[in-house]
């Protein structure tokens, strides 16, 4: 057996198990032994059955099942199926990932299973191909933001829009914007970078996916407000359209809505009982137009109480529809 079999022989046997086998697809030492053949590595019972006692040694959950021939297989890989799944799925749906790069991340997370369960990986939650973003430097973006936030250092980069006839057009006549990032956030399946914008002089939110030729700059970050939490500003924003203000506005409910108030606005919203079969919620939200598209949706059956001049708002909003 030449050097190069004897240090990669045990690796070889590793990968054998991992795309091999799995709890109802078991393999022989002599399959092994074939396979190994096959890679031009010679390889003999007893090197086999100690390289595997090493493997388990290491921490591979290796599994053997006395038989007329022993039987082996890999109980876990460094994710199980269900994992594995839901990481796909999450892939599926994300906006902000092109369909080019989600079938790339896809491809890898089957590399991570038995051949036998490859298959059983396949995306099964649909979207439209026009829900898929279109740009590829999105990896770059999320990586240099990321090291800008960990080095606290501040970002430059152009921002675009699409035209009547969906060209891209860049905003701010192309000049770059200056942003503190602070963190970034996942929403409705598409990323956001939250910072300081200097053009803006406040905390706003830049699609990850609609940022071109970001640069971490050598300026240290605005530091955030006092009072600045990132939890409570993407409660408070919805779909991370902001308003200069964030106001108590109480709510009345149907009580089969508290679901929905819940999936919304968290376990912790303030809820009041009424008699009539409804109840108040009373939040803090930035009264943007995605805030009133929100209560629109329900047709009525929550509508909002106060403070008067965001009820005022919206009414005026809800008559230019008729």
């Amino acid at each position: 057996m030449s050097k190069r079999d004897s240090k990669s022989r045990i690796l070889y046997i590793y990968q054998i198990l991992l795309q091999e086998t799995d709890s109802e697809h078991k393999i022989t030492i002599q399959q092994i032994i074939d396979k190994l053949s096959e890679l031009g590595i010679t390889a003999y019972r007893k090197t086999i059955i100690s390289d595997i006692d090493e493997l388990r040694n290491f921490g591979a959950d290796i599994v053997s099942v006395r038989s007329s021939q022993n039987l082996y297989y890999l109980n876990s890989g460094l994710f199980s199926l269900t994992e594995l799944k839901l990481l796909v799925d999450a892939v599926c749906c994300s906006h902000f990932i092109t369909s080019a790069k989600s079938t790339e991340l896809i491809k890898k997370l089957g590399n991570m299973t038995s051949i036998y369960n490859k298959d059983k990986l396949g995306c099964h939650i649909y979207l439209s191909q026009r829900l898929k973003s279109d740009n590829e430097e999105i990896y770059s973006v999320v990586d240099t933001v990321n090291d800008a936030v960990n080095q606290n250092h501040q970002i430059s980069f152009q921002y675009f829009e699409y035209d009547a006839q969906k060209n891209k057009i860049l905003k701010n006549d192309g000049i770059k914007y200056k942003l503190s990032p602070y963190g970034m956030t996942w929403d409705d399946g598409n990323y956001y970078v939250i910072g300081y914008s200097v053009k803006h002089e406040k905390v706003i939110t830049f699609r990850a996916d609609r940022m071109l030729n970001v640069e971490i700059m050598n300026v240290i970050c605005v530091p955030k407000p006092d009072d600045f939490n990132i939890a409570e500003f993407v409660n408070r924003n919805f779909h991370m359209y902001s308003s200069d203000e964030v106001v108590k506005v109480t709510l009345k409910c149907k009580n089969e809505l508290m679901k929905s108030v819940i999936d919304r606005f968290g376990l912790d919203v303030e809820t009041i009982p009424l008699k009539d079969g409804s109840f108040k919620a009373i939040i803090e939200v930035a009264p943007s137009r995605t805030f009133f598209a929100w209560v629109f949706q329900f047709n009525g059956e929550i509508k909002i109480i106060s403070p008067a001049k965001v009820r005022k708002t919206f009414i005026e909003m809800v008559k230019k529809y008729y």
